[in-house]
């Protein structure tokens, strides 16, 4: 797809260019300009190490290893090349062998690339942090690996050989980096080719779908699952907060509450239940604490609308903060108490919503 910019009321293509023309090299500048913002491929995702080798018998090495919000692992791979080479064939022996780490396998792969006194608390911190977990004892990753392939360009037998994959229930990106040329400046148009954008919810719904039907769930995911799905419909008839969302074998349900960095969840452990606020703007750790604070500063009067103390944690070395109070109960809870549980659940979070969503509005920034 070609580029233009408007000139004199026409459009004019701007040169298209390639890596080699631009000496621009896959590890000294497409891996480095990646693993310090993974933004071109379109989601969130945190770097664990690059040139990942840690295991026998092989001088294989992962371009990026990285961790996504899902708790999964994901496998990125790096050509400067027009036709990608043979990158998912690599890509697919990569997860394989990555695919039974655990998450203190993962935790100690972070440390290594990490510099200075305490690096394996700081990597678990980071990591956690991520995923939104409080100790490494509340879950483990999943057994699924993902892979995004970033090139200049993909073969017809590279994007063939993804979709029939995709359909099969792996799940393979495909990043196209195409460089431009424009008044002296190097520019990258960063675009996701399979799947299409537009379809991307779409397909992993289905392949959600068909991995549901061939995969038992855990006693765990299963209790959670069906936890939420009753949860959710009983919050709908008191609360607009859930009415959107749709069932999860996570611990926590998230919903919005009018500003960015602002969360409210509801969470499950096997014997704890939490409403909460959580806060974290932009990863900033600065930020988020002096918004934190600037609530603190109006303590008294939000918990006088909450209509009880609340647990206020500025958690330090962590990129957020959080304001909560906690519910007794949990998701080995019996089933024939759900609705007591969800009841105080959807009372807390409610009057949570009541009490911050003012003060959280009025804050600047």
């Amino acid at each position: 797809m070609a580029l233009y910019r408007v000139a004199d009321h026409r459009l004019e293509a701007v040169l298209a260019t390639t890596f080699t023309e631009e000496r621009i090299l896959e590890r000294r500048d497409l891996q480095r300009l990646l693993r310090s913002d993974m933004s071109p491929l379109g989601e969130d995702l945190l770097v664990v190490a690059e040139e990942f080798s840690d295991w026998q018998d092989s001088s294989r090495r992962i371009d990026l290893l990285c961790l996504d919000r899902q708790a999964r692992l994901v496998v990125v791979e790096i050509k400067r090349t027009e036709d990608g080479g043979h990158m998912e064939l690599q890509a697919l022996r990569y997860a394989a062998m990555v695919s039974s780490m655990t998450l203190e396998q993962v935790i100690a792969a972070r440390a290594r690339v990490l510099s200075g006194d305490g690096v394996r608390a700081q990597a678990e911190a980071e990591i956690l942090d991520f995923l939104g977990w409080e100790t490494v004892d509340e879950d483990e990753l999943t057994d699924e690996v993902r892979i995004v392939l970033v090139a200049a360009n993909f073969s017809t037998e590279i994007t063939t050989s993804v979709l029939w994959l995709n359909k099969r229930g792996l799940d393979i990106v495909c990043v196209r980096l195409q460089p431009y040329r424009l008044a002296g400046e190097l520019l990258i148009d960063a675009a996701q080719i399979i799947p299409l954008p537009e379809a991307a919810d779409y397909e992993v719904k289905v392949r959600e779908q068909a991995k549901e039907t061939q995969k038992v769930r855990t006693v765990r995911q299963d209790t959670l699952r069906r936890f939420w799905t009753t949860f959710i419909e009983r919050s709908r008839a008191q609360t607009t907060l859930f009415a959107n969302r749709s069932t999860t074998s996570d611990h926590w349900l998230s919903a919005g509450i009018g500003k960015a960095g602002f969360n409210l969840n509801v969470s499950l452990t096997e014997d704890r239940a939490r409403a909460e606020c959580w806060i974290s703007i932009g990863k900033d750790a600065v930020r988020s604490e002096a918004a934190f604070r600037a609530l603190e500063m109006q303590l008294q009067p939000i918990e006088a609308a909450f209509g009880r103390p609340l647990d206020w944690q500025d958690l330090p070395g962590r990129t957020g903060c959080r304001i909560s109070c906690d519910i007794p109960g949990g998701w080995r809870t019996p089933e024939s108490d759900w609705a007591v549980l969800q009841q105080s659940m959807i009372d807390a979070v409610s009057r949570l919503h009541a009490a911050l969503r003012g003060p959280i509005q009025s804050l600047g920034g």
